[in-house]
């Protein structure tokens, strides 16, 4: 919710309220049930006074049913009071839906429509009107309210025993603002089919838990990437506005580059940057691509998805938690730099907020911080320990998730940590890497992996200290304690520093932080 200006409407606040209401309530009614227009938005504009005009606009997405568009509205509307009061503009911005008023027209007036309201009353009559004004206006705000906290406590009743349904869940308390307002960023379906030969199987590059990608080239010769959302996925819709709200404000070069999308009935599609050499994980897991990546390439893609997590934690207008970091959401364009991909599991944290709580588990199995897989909690540092992971997969070549069963039940951290504890960590490296690679780099990646992966979030350096830690060779890094994953049959006491290690050193900061709710 945004307030678009901080003038108070001077004059008859009340009149102004009954105006904002009465236009409000028309437009809503033919955005949601206007089957001539066959759109979901409606504009128009009424004469509060002589020389002023108030104009207004509402609009859900088009993929909300008639039901659906109209709640969606009223509980935007019911916004309006704790965001907007007195002002002479305002707007309110739900997961599906928009509204927006203001003293000026903000919007094409092509078509829009001249609400036919009264006209302004002299202020002596306005003043003698304005108790019998106050009755109206308290319904039209309470009316709403309560039926939208009606229908929700209804809505989720039904959800909860129809998890089938298309809108089976409400958007989590740090959902982004809905997708509206980005027709610049609008391909047409028939564009997209052609550049991927309408969707064939020779053009597919990839697949993942919400669809799959395809490989295009517009008319103009510009190759994309185009990830189509699965129609079977309950979460789908969810997803695909998540991510496209989400990228439309994210600009950096360790980051895919959103190009556009396409919302057309049950088609779901999102437009990316082709970036041609695929994904990490084909270079470090595949058989035959294992031995391409040398050592200063994956210093660099480390140092890349830093500097990206760094951006989405710190640098830019939001704060980013990504939930779903790993090898496979690590895309490597034409000069191998690394660019994190696939956000449509991401949230949006306030300025001052540290961590959250879900109940909805996303994410994949062996790179989910424990305090997330086990209670919901998420926060920079469950990023921070998938990076951790991440680090340590390129440094050994091995997956996470499939090192217990090729190494005889040990997991790959708790082999990390053993390496490192008898002061052998370089036993852990790729094999492939061990004729060309800088010892210095390895050992300092591995020291701060491990950093990364500790059990206690407290104890895991902010982003903004890893990349001090790898830019810097006058760095002091704190010892690393037992990884969470750490499987031992006895109990071991942890050595005050690994043996033969070289010290790279500076002063020591404490990184623990208080991490409100």
């Amino acid at each position: 919710m945004d307030n678009s200006s901080s003038v108070s409407i001077r004059g008859d606040k009340d009149r102004f309220d009954q105006l904002l209401s009465d236009i409000m309530k028309s437009l809503v009614n033919r955005a949601a049930y206007d089957y001539q227009s066959g759109k979901r938005f409606a504009t128009g504009e009424v004469n509060f006074t002589s020389s002023q005009t108030l104009y207004s606009l509402v609009q859900c997405t088009p993929d909300l049913t008639d039901a659906l568009c109209f709640r969606c509205l009223q509980s935007a509307i019911a916004e309006l009071p704790m965001c907007c009061d007195g002002k002479q503009g305002g707007r309110v911005l739900l997961p599906s839906c928009n509204i927006r008023y203001d003293m000026f027209p903000f919007f094409s007036r092509n078509g829009t429509a001249t609400i036919g309201l009264p006209s302004p009353s002299s202020p002596n009559s306005t003043k003698q009107g304005k108790r019998k004004n106050s009755f109206p206006i308290i319904i039209a705000i309470v009316a709403p309210v309560v039926t939208s906290l009606v229908l929700l406590a209804l809505g989720l009743l039904f959800m909860r025993k129809r998890a089938s349904k298309k809108y089976n869940a409400l958007p989590e308390k740090n959902a982004v603002e809905n997708v509206i307002g980005l027709e610049s960023l609008q391909f047409n379906l028939s564009t997209i089919q052609a550049a991927v030969n309408n969707f064939s199987s020779n053009n597919k590059i990839g697949e993942g838990g919400f669809g799959e990608v395809y490989k295009g080239k517009l008319c103009n010769g510009q190759e994309i990437a185009v990830k189509r959302l699965s129609k079977s996925s309950n979460q789908g819709t969810e997803e695909f506005k998540n991510e496209l709200a989400l990228l439309t404000k994210l600009q950096h070069r360790n980051l895919v580059r959103l190009l556009g999308f396409c919302l057309d009935g049950e088609e779901k599609l999102l437009v990316y940057e082709y970036v041609p050499k695929k994904s990490l994980d084909f270079f470090l897991f595949d058989p035959e691509t294992q031995g391409n990546l040398e050592w200063s390439a994956r210093y660099r893609i480390i140092e890349g998805i830093c500097r990206g997590l760094l951006y989405l934690h710190e640098d830019s207008r939001l704060r980013i938690i990504h939930r779903d970091l790993k090898a496979s959401n690590i895309l490597l364009d034409e000069d191998m730099n690394a660019k994190i991909s696939d956000f449509g599991m991401a949230r949006i944290f306030g300025v001052d907020q540290t961590q959250t709580n879900t109940r909805r588990i996303v994410g994949t199995c062996g790179y989910m911080a424990p305090e997330y897989a086990m209670h919901g909690q998420f926060s920079m540092k469950s990023d921070v320990f998938s990076f951790g992971v991440l680090v340590l997969e390129i440094i050994s070549g091995k997956k996470n998730s499939s090192f217990y069963e090729s190494e005889g039940g040990e997991d790959l951290l708790s082999y990390c940590w053993k390496q490192w504890r008898d002061g052998s960590p370089l036993e852990m490296m790729d094999p492939k890497l061990r004729t060309n690679y800088c010892r210095n780099e390895v050992v300092k990646c591995i020291h701060v992996g491990l950093l990364c992966v500790q059990e206690d979030p407290a104890k895991r350096p902010l982003m903004t200290k890893v990349v001090l830690m790898l830019d810097s060779n006058s760095v002091s890094l704190p010892q690393p304690q037992k990884p969470v994953y750490f499987l031992s049959s006895r109990n071991e006491s942890s050595p005050p520093g690994a043996k033969g290690l070289e010290e790279v050193s500076v002063n020591e900061v404490s990184i623990t932080e208080i991490e409100p709710r």
